[in-house]
């Protein structure tokens, strides 16, 4: 297989999982939404079923749809990333391409598709938070372990699936990311994905977000911006996933 299928499929899958993902998250938290605080549990399943889309889509490369699945296949020391596809500096850069590039798309189609209610929601850091992970507690140090472990428990767990077929293909995968999103998302949101998180915010900060401020808050100006993407933070969600990810693939490499 080539790496050009191998960078498409990663988009494609990539990008439908974002648009699910954000797409829960923007139909909990934005204005007018129908499913406005529809609560945690309906964005741990939204995310949960944007993987399993994601992972269907993205067959033909592995469906990584993840640098830290990436780098936790490199380094449990497999020959190939997906059948045909072996592994190579080449090849973890594609990987890495399009899962960033489709995570940047997804996001920005979920924008689309949300578009009206952004504009009726004035809580900027609820519009952040449709693209990008937050801490709920802020504590770098903290915040960074617990990516560590979310993602740990990602990657672990998918390189056993490999090696212990059950028959449930996608849908075990999407069990956990709701079963990690319930148990630990908590503390920081559980971005466990580098491309989930920066080509999002990425996004966020490129877009043309703004909201129609009211009589007393807007005075005489139709449209009011108040946009952080919060770059402070950002490091977090794409350091920690990646050294959970790489610890994930040496244990797995050892007791799997």
């Amino acid at each position: 297989m080539g790496l050009g299928t191998v960078f498409l499929s990663e988009v494609l899958g990539t990008g439908v999982l974002l648009l699910m993902g954000a797409g829960v998250v923007a139909n909990v938290l934005l204005a007018k939404s129908k499913g406005f605080d529809g609560g945690w549990l309906l964005i741990n399943f939204g995310w949960g079923l944007g993987v399993f889309a994601g992972v269907y889509i993205a067959y033909k490369s592995g469906a990584h749809l993840n640098p830290a699945v990436t780098v936790g296949i490199l380094t449990s020391g497999a020959s190939e990333y997906a059948p045909g596809v072996p592994v190579s500096l080449g090849s973890t850069l594609v990987y890495f391409a399009g899962e960033m590039i489709g995570a940047f798309l997804g996001a920005v189609v979920a924008w689309l598709a949300y578009k009206p209610h952004f504009d009726e929601t004035p809580d900027e850091g609820l519009k952040l938070a449709v693209f990008s992970t937050g801490p709920a507690i802020r504590s770098y140090a903290w915040n960074l372990v617990c990516e560590v472990i979310g993602t740990f428990v990602l990657v672990m767990v998918v390189l056993a699936f490999g090696k212990t077929p059950t028959q449930l293909g996608p849908l075990a995968v999407a069990m956990l990311v709701v079963g990690i999103g319930a148990s630990l998302g908590g503390p920081t949101g559980y971005a466990i994905n580098p491309a989930r998180d920066l080509g999002p915010r990425i996004a966020h900060a490129l877009l043309p977000l703004s909201y129609k401020g009211t009589e007393g808050e807007a005075a005489k100006t139709d449209v009011v911006s108040k946009k952080d993407s919060d770059w402070s933070y950002a490091w977090v969600p794409v350091v920690g996933p990646l050294l959970g990810g790489a610890l994930a693939g040496v244990v797995a490499a050892i007791a799997i």
